[in-house]
């Protein structure tokens, strides 16, 4: 069985800018991953992205502005702790881009909403909730259950 692909379906569709209606939200009632749902959660993935560059660049521009010789020495393990955080959370979003890069791949082939394992869709709600996921719920679940079982091992 192969992946279905959007861009055989649509292809003339989506030469042309997809303009999205204000405040529209994918439906059950549509097709699935029909071009304007894909603009959608293109233009979704994109500005998760520019969110989470932004504070990537705020924290960067803190961390170098920030004095870490404070006379005190609780300031300054304060100072040094608020700022281990923010890189660990910083990190924890630099792997969450890379998801995000590869989530907005699979939009460019084809292949966004489509379960990697089963290629069955994934629900909108899902992808509504998680729009860098690749796994249907089922799936997610068997394979964080597989985590689970060989993590014990």
């Amino acid at each position: 069985m192969s992946t279905p692909s959007y861009k055989t379906k649509t292809s003339k569709k989506l030469d042309a800018p997809i303009i999205l209606p204000d405040g529209y939200c994918p439906t059950e009632k549509e097709d699935f991953m029909n071009p304007v749902q894909v603009e959608y959660f293109r233009q979704k993935l994109l500005k998760w992205k520019e969110d989470l560059l932004s504070e990537a660049s705020d924290t960067l521009n803190n961390l170098s502005q920030e004095n870490l010789q404070k006379p005190d020495v609780t300031d300054r393990a304060q100072v040094e702790s608020d700022t281990s955080i923010r890189l660990r959370t910083r990190d924890r979003e630099r792997k969450l881009l890379s998801k995000i890069e590869a989530a907005l791949q699979r939009i460019d082939n084809g292949t966004y909403g489509y379960c990697e394992e089963t290629e069955e869709p994934i629900s909108l709600k899902r992808l509504e909730a998680r729009p860098i996921a690749s796994l249907s719920l089922d799936a997610q679940e068997r394979h964080e259950r597989n985590e689970r079982t060989h993590r014990d091992d």
